[in-house]
């Protein structure tokens, strides 16, 4: 982690150069068009840099070059031990150069210097060398059949791979779906959220300098709407990997049955549960609920924004949750002791005021928070917030408001724990806390979620798939179970004499 202070950060942020250019073919070019976007500091509401704004012509040309780039072979016929060290060099250089993407990333989304230091960054170096080191690990298989045959069953690379990652962790996400998808043998063509490309952009390039051949990773930096929707009806990208909102997941599985039945592989909302028994250790369990919900601003798809608290304990509990809330409370990022940044952009900003008001109308009691307020000039801050009286039909406890919104809800029996948490169409996260093993392990098995912890929040490493349940998605990131997101399995039948 980075020992430098607010003062360097600042020096290192006013003569950082900014590359905004989209990387084709292994190298930075302009959007054919030659049009550009700016992309903003959310901070403070600077502009921080001019970025291609590549359309339909420019999806046409990474798309022929990365599938030109499969067919050849260079880096898909590449033996998995050659892959491997590619993937491991590329995962030093993004150490190497962590300070400049600590710094892209905290100045891009507004993340806490903290948190890309410490978490982000090395997250995706993590996450790139893993990846590279298990590809040579995973065997393929010969099945059991009748004397004189010998079946085969390899795995292939799908050929060419769209993925369409979040603004919220653009550095990790992107490596969670770039490591595998390579690692694999694909091409890969990325298209970063609109408002936070740099990260993406710029990791392109270390890949080049790690030996990957031009060709098999670009970066087509652009609007969601017609870009996003291009790439997924496009006819010859094979699979399609995203991260974000459920609306825009279903639309692009709809895009995938209208086209080519590309494979498609989601991880959208959630609004997860945070149980938390009376028997629990109560001090652990509420300053990890506070960083549950206001970790990255609320900007977390598996945020516990849904609180749910054993009655007896309600108000005790709630009174130390509220404590550790004010160790959260919004500072400028380039400040190491901030631990929550900014909202990402006005929008953002605006959905969390209204659904504070929302939560206001429905009859819930604002206990903590629910204002903007000013830390930087021009920056887009929202105090942490927490809500109690809520009823699990309520919106702010049903919708996923994508902010630092906490919504407390009481329970008598775990059965009614269990019952409230599964009540919703999301299913990608959520914690119980209990010292009772036997009620821990119970409601934990019985929650329908992709990822629970138990006496704990934010619990696994790359080790871990991760992905939702229900209406937060399929397929799964991480682990070795990522490689079957990015492959085909294919049987080859022998007879002989």
């Amino acid at each position: 982690m980075s020992e430098l202070t607010l003062q360097d950060w600042q020096q290192q942020a006013a003569t950082l150069t900014i590359e905004g250019r989209a990387f084709i073919n292994g190298r930075y070019v302009h959007a054919i068009s030659g049009d550009t976007r700016p992309t903003y500091n959310p901070a403070t509401g600077e502009k921080l840099a001019d970025v291609a704004n590549c359309d339909t012509a420019d999806a046409d040309k990474a798309i022929a070059i990365a599938r030109q780039t499969f067919e050849s072979g260079i880096w898909a016929d590449m033996s998995p031990a050659e892959r491997k060290m590619v993937l491991v060099r590329w995962a030093e250089l993004i150490e190497a150069n962590a300070d400049e993407l600590a710094l892209l990333e905290c100045l891009d989304v507004g993340k806490p210097i903290a948190d890309t230091t410490g978490v982000d960054v090395p997250s995706a170096a993590r996450t790139i060398r893993w990846t590279g080191e298990a590809i040579d690990k995973v065997y393929e298989e010969i099945s059991a059949t009748p004397k004189g045959t010998l079946s085969l069953i390899t795995r292939l690379p799908l050929g060419v791979v769209a993925a369409i990652v979040p603004w919220n962790f653009p550095l990790s996400t992107t490596a969670w779906k770039i490591a595998p998808s390579l690692a694999t043998g694909n091409s890969v063509i990325v298209k970063p959220a609109s408002n936070t490309p740099l990260t993406a952009i710029r990791i392109a390039q270390l890949a080049t300098e790690a030996g990957l051949p031009d060709g098999a990773l670009q970066i087509l930096p652009g609007p969601g709407g017609k870009l996003g929707a291009y790439i997924a009806t496009h006819m010859d990208i094979d699979g399609l990997t995203f991260t974000g909102s459920t609306p825009v997941g279903k639309q692009l599985m709809e895009y995938s049955g209208q086209s080519n039945l590309k494979r498609t592989f989601l991880e959208l909302g959630g609004k997860s549960p945070n149980i938390v028994f009376a028997d629990a250790d109560l001090d652990k369990a509420a300053s990890m609920a506070a960083t549950a919900v206001f970790y990255n601003g609320g900007q977390t798809c598996t945020a516990g924004t849904r609180l749910l608290v054993e009655e007896s304990i309600h108000d005790e509990f709630i009174e130390k949750v509220i404590q550790h809330a004010r160790d959260w409370m919004p500072g400028n990022p380039l400040d190491p002791n901030t631990t929550m940044g900014p909202m990402v952009d006005q929008g953002q900003y605006n959905t969390v005021a209204e659904y504070v008001q929302i939560g206001l109308n429905e009859g819930c009691k604002l206990e903590f928070g629910g204002k903007a307020i000013e830390v930087t000039p021009g920056g887009y801050y929202h105090e942490p917030t927490i809500f109690t009286g809520v009823n699990n039909q309520h919106r702010i406890a049903q919708e996923e408001i994508f902010g630092p919104v906490m919504s407390v809800i009481k329970f008598r029996t775990a059965e009614e724990a269990v019952e409230i948490a599964n009540d919703s169409i999301f299913g990608l996260a959520g914690a119980v806390w209990s010292n009772n093993i036997n009620t821990a392990i119970k409601v934990a098995e019985q929650v329908q979620v992709g990822t629970m912890g138990i006496n704990n929040y934010f619990g696994g490493d790359i080790t871990v798939p991760f992905g939702g349940f229900k209406q937060s998605g399929n397929g799964r990131d991480k682990s070795i179970h990522a490689f079957d997101d990015y492959t085909e399995l294919k049987t080859t039948w022998i007879e002989f004499e």
